[in-house]
């Protein structure tokens, strides 16, 4: 980085005056760590938040998207990612703390920072004791998914297997938008109904996107 002034390089800069001096592009520079041939990391660092649209789009790539960007290879890729994981993890409440979800908004502030915002679909639930405390969080499938894909035992085993008297279903889209497809809807409505023959309460299905969720028990749906 000849050509920025010593005090202004993101290293630098960050030791002097603190992370919170810095912005996006300085914090993914220091990420890099260097730049390539003639490229500085701060140049590649903007680059790379053009291409993938910024911090939110940075959450939803994979190592072969970032890839593509000139400088950055599996490394570096690799680096990203996993800055954007910790970040993504120091969001989430400690695994020792028995959370209570009390309604909708408990349910979204606990999943978002976990499962929104992924690149690729995936489809678990929560487990609840009779206080809808989380005793735990499984993902049970990955992919595309529809319908048919999730089948109502497969979630009523893994409830019942872990002892949860209640439990809230969730899936993310990758593409941000949460509103609910008609396979959801769908399948909102089997898990219901499965679950009042099990006696297994579900509670809600939580669809989430980058920062937005959908409810059906928030919408009046379940």
């Amino acid at each position: 980085m000849t050509e920025i002034a010593p005090d202004d390089r993101p290293r630098e800069k960050l030791a002097r005056h603190g992370v919170a001096a810095l912005g996006d592009n300085e914090l993914v520079a220091v990420v890099l760590g260097s730049g390539f041939r003639r490229t500085d990391a701060l140049a590649i660092a903007n680059e790379l938040l053009a291409a993938r649209g910024g911090l939110h789009g940075l959450v939803r790539s994979t190592c072969d998207d970032l890839a593509r960007i000139a400088g950055i290879g599996g490394v570096k890729a690799a680096q990203v990612l996993a800055a954007m994981e910790l970040g993504r993890r120091t969001l989430a409440h400690a695994p020792s703390a028995r959370i209570q979800l009390r309604a909708p908004r408990d349910a979204a502030a606990y999943l978002l920072p976990r499962f929104g915002s992924r690149p690729v679909e995936q489809f678990g639930l929560v487990l609840l004791d009779t206080k809808h405390r989380v005793m735990r969080t499984t993902v049970l499938a990955i992919g595309s998914l529809n319908v048919t894909a999730v089948q109502p035992r497969e979630v009523f085993r893994e409830a019942a297997v872990g002892g949860a008297a209640a439990i809230v279903v969730f899936h993310n889209h990758p593409s941000g938008d949460p509103m609910p497809s008609p396979d959801d809807v769908e399948l909102t409505r089997r898990l219901a109904a499965a679950g009042i023959v099990m006696g297994i309460e579900v509670v809600d299905h939580v669809i989430l996107g980058d920062v937005r969720y959908w409810s059906f028990k928030e919408r009046g749906q379940l």
